[in-house]
């Protein structure tokens, strides 16, 4: 099975990843620009399909990160997924964006057996989610997502780039300080997923807050 992973919760990522071989991972792009998710993701999906000499008819299904995350940003990559899945008739599964660091986490050598995954909300808030780890088995989501102060986090270790952003509030992993979800991880984790016969989100957006923009109402009167 070869899926086509989308996340753009934090930065621009998409990834090729294939249950067909030992590696993996068939190809990958992550931006380090938080701002620019419109202008790169397109050109970045055509560059890694060709690259692996693929075209958008050789893909079986695609996953696109749900959040949490900023409007703009997570909408730019919802709506990718969407346009693709429909011009290529594949189905389209969500995924929420925090299972790609949790995934990362329980690959680790130092996992704790629970553990906090938290990215920036900005307005000093955080992204987060509680996950549990058994060993043998994917991390499952015990708590969230949510967003709030970093200081009102569960007191267990947390890792991504929420917790290098506040490690006076958080007992941050620093080895995971500044890491942000990425499509390779989302991707992996969706096969595993579907692999073990587990269900998968639509999808449908988490911001978790409501949009800054606001329908205006209507004129005052003036006398």
């Amino acid at each position: 099975m070869l899926i086509l992973a989308i996340d753009t919760s934090a930065v621009a990522s998409a990834a090729l990843v294939s249950d067909d071989s030992l590696e993996s991972v068939v190809g990958s792009f992550a931006t380090a620009d938080t701002r620019s998710h419109a202008e790169v993701l397109a050109p970045g999906i055509e560059q890694l399909l060709s690259g692996a000499g693929l075209r958008g008819a050789d893909v079986d299904a695609i996953v696109t990160g749900v959040g949490p995350g900023p409007f703009t940003g997570l909408r730019s990559g919802i709506v990718t997924a969407r346009s693709l899945a429909f011009v290529w008739q594949k189905p389209l599964y969500g995924l929420m964006s925090l299972d790609a660091i949790a995934l990362e986490v329980a690959e680790s050598t130092e996992a704790a057996a629970e553990f906090i995954v938290a990215t920036d909300a900005r307005r000093k808030e955080v992204y987060w989610a509680r996950y549990a780890l058994t060993a043998g088995q994917l991390p499952q989501l015990v708590d969230g997502p949510h967003v709030g102060f970093a200081a009102g986090l569960p007191h267990l270790p947390v890792y991504g780039a929420g917790a290098g952003l506040y490690p006076d509030d958080v007992r941050a992993v620093p080895e995971f300080a500044s890491r942000q979800p990425e499509a390779v991880s989302l991707g992996q984790f969706a096969l595993a997923r579907l692999a073990a016969g587990e269900q998968l989100l639509d999808s449908t957006p988490l911001y978790l807050r409501e949009s800054d923009a606001q329908v205006p109402g209507p004129r005052k009167r003036a006398l």
